[in-house]
């Protein structure tokens, strides 16, 4: 079988039966202008259809690459109550019936029982809101608890004591971020609910100042 060396040669067709050779040959030699005129359709045609794939292609690309101003994802709705379990370090974000975040936590070192007074290193019990954030935190930031209450006042005032405040949700004290999961290893807060610093910043976005936290045992 004949090679084709060069698109050019207008006198040899690819693979053509060596006895059509001659006839063919004539015949492109008697019509050099149409054959030339045939070859230049073909090859602007080629041109052409390269051009507008690479176009279509580069179209499809910068649709994919680029971001739409308005295909951005909407901002994630907000958590609308906090659930602590204390026994099984467990904070939860719900939004209606649906669990949106957990994390794992930290509590006061003496975990047990309920906070009573000022100094005991216990994390309190019952039903409270966020009603404040401190954005420049000893630990981080901030989101801060309702305690004490009235039943934790009233409480307080039984045993002759301070019941305390400042308690919070935290995350890790500065300059120990680096500690990340591993500070739930053991209870190390003076009473407040302790988690990472990304944790936090989720948690922090999630929970408007107003939401419904209650603490269970």
């Amino acid at each position: 079988m004949n090679q084709v060396s060069d698109r050019g040669n207008d006198n040899f067709v690819p693979d053509a039966p060596a006895k059509l050779q001659e006839p063919l040959s004539k015949w492109r030699a008697s019509r050099p202008g149409q054959c030339s005129l045939v070859y230049s359709l073909c090859d602007d045609c080629a041109e052409k259809m390269k051009s507008k794939v690479i176009f279509l292609l580069f179209t499809i690309f910068s649709f994919c690459w680029v971001e739409s101003p308005n295909a951005k994802s909407p901002q994630e709705e907000p958590a609308d109550r906090i659930l602590i379990e204390k026994a099984a370090r467990k904070l939860t974000l719900y939004r209606g019936q649906n669990v949106i975040r957990t994390y794992r936590v930290a509590l006061g070192s003496h975990p047990t029982g309920k906070k009573q007074c000022r100094g005991d290193k216990r994390t309190p019990e019952g039903r409270y809101i966020i009603d404040g954030r401190n954005k420049s935190s000893r630990y981080h930031r901030s989101l801060h608890i309702s305690y004490p209450n009235a039943a934790d006042r009233d409480a307080a005032r039984r045993l002759k004591c301070n019941p305390g405040g400042d308690i919070m949700i935290h995350g890790l004290t500065n300059g120990y971020g680096w500690v990340g999961k591993l500070h739930t290893s053991f209870d190390w807060t003076l009473g407040c609910i302790a988690v990472t610093n990304q944790e936090i910043e989720e948690i922090w976005n999630l929970v408007p100042n107003g939401t419904p936290i209650v603490i269970y045992p």
